[in-house]
């Protein structure tokens, strides 16, 4: 029973700060909507991603507008302020998620960016270039005639055709990406 009001209240916030439309909000289930958030968040549990960041990331995406408060993500979650808190900061050292400021308030807003998968994948090619100069050093040290040698450089090899074919794929995404939008801008 205590349930019910609790329900009543999340919808009339997620349609406030979502800027979604009510109705849509209202035929939203929310039971759902909460289930969609813990199965997402475990499997980025699975890929290695800490839990609570992994709750608060999948929430924002799941927000209408992908910006909610602490307080918001607190209440959505069920979870304490502090938690929150570390979520984000994890969440902002990766770039997951941006920070900004309220207009006239103090009050931090959280967002997630559209283009989030994308980004982070981009990324991913400083990291292997760094990889890349770290096993070149490998092998040399080790030598390229022995098991361990050899075996570094085939992780090498493979790194370097990740990123080439990473190159590739990001800019093929990014002409499909800029073809679903404009089809959707169209419509």
């Amino acid at each position: 029973m205590s349930e019910q009001p609790q329900q009543s209240a999340h919808r009339t916030d997620a349609t406030r700060q979502d800027g979604g439309d009510e109705t849509r909000d209202e035929q939203r289930d929310h039971a759902a909507v909460s289930q969609f958030v813990e199965r997402f968040a475990s499997q980025l549990v699975d890929a290695g991603m800490q839990r609570m960041s992994a709750r608060v990331f999948a929430c924002l995406l799941a927000s209408d507008s992908g910006v909610l408060t602490s307080a918001e993500l607190g209440e959505r979650l069920q979870v304490s302020p502090a938690a929150v808190s570390g979520a984000i900061r994890y969440l902002s050292q990766v770039d997951m998620v941006s920070r900004e400021r309220e207009p006239g308030s103090r009050r931090d807003r959280y967002r997630v960016h559209s283009d989030q998968w994308y980004e982070a994948l981009a990324r991913r090619d400083n990291v292997l270039t760094r990889w890349e100069g770290t096993l070149r050093e490998g092998v040399d040290s080790l030598g390229e005639d022995s098991p361990a040698g050899r075996r570094i450089a085939e992780t090498l090899i493979f790194f370097e055709f990740l990123q080439k074919e990473l190159t590739g794929l990001l800019q093929r995404w990014r002409e499909h990406r800029d073809q679903l939008r404009a089809g959707l801008e169209a419509s």
